[in-house]
């Protein structure tokens, strides 16, 4: 009997743990950036920081009161963001995307080259991303 409570209890849990988001992290084969694929309030984001830092550093954002300088947060649609955040997206297990390889996932697309990183979202915003320089697109 205490086998099927159990079975039963796993079973209702499973399709609430099907519906929740997944975080999904990836680098550069530098190493240097590090990106996640979240969502916020049912609205996906893309978030890729850059170990080395923005170049050139941009200003604080408005009402910024954690780190900033270090990568850009890009929404489904719309231009993409200096990020502010107190963390960061350098997960050691993540995938690594080669050289000449183009990750794409929902509204998000990024190609991985050896001159950085470039990612474009739904409306064609996005960023680039590396040591030399960083910049919206």
């Amino acid at each position: 009997m205490r086998t099927f409570v159990a079975l039963v209890a796993v079973a209702l849990a499973l399709p609430a743990a099907a519906g929740a988001d997944q975080l999904l992290f990836f680098k550069t084969p530098s190493r240097n950036v590090a990106c996640l694929k979240a969502t916020a309030q049912q609205r996906p984001y893309l978030r890729c920081d850059i170990l080395s830092g923005l170049r050139p550093r941009p200003a604080r954002p408005r009402g910024c009161n954690l780190d900033w300088g270090f990568g850009f947060t890009l929404a489904a649609t719309g231009r993409a963001v200096v990020t502010c955040a107190g963390d960061s997206t350098n997960e050691p297990g993540a995938r690594i995307i080669p050289y000449g390889a183009t990750w794409k996932l929902g509204p998000f697309r990024c190609a991985s080259r050896q001159i950085g990183l470039r990612c474009t979202n739904a409306s064609g915003h996005g960023f680039f991303l590396s040591r030399e320089r960083s910049y919206r697109l």
